[in-house]
């Protein structure tokens, strides 16, 4: 794994934390909790292409 791409999820989970602190003080829980789900998915999708290289990898290996 690159470490570009764990700065690049660190950067999304900081910006998110930011983000979610913002809101939370202003008290706007409902749109904080939404940045954190935002968050979340994307996050979820920058790993989605590195758990499927992983996937075929272990197929590749236990001739699945």
């Amino acid at each position: 794994m690159d470490i570009a791409f764990v700065f690049k999820i660190a950067a999304v989970g900081i910006v998110v934390a930011v983000l979610n602190q913002i809101l939370s003080k202003s008290g706007r829980d409902d749109y904080a909790m939404l940045t954190t789900i935002a968050g979340i998915l994307a996050a979820l999708m920058l790993l989605l292409p590195k758990i499927q290289a992983m996937a075929r990898t272990v197929r590749s290996v236990f001739d699945l």
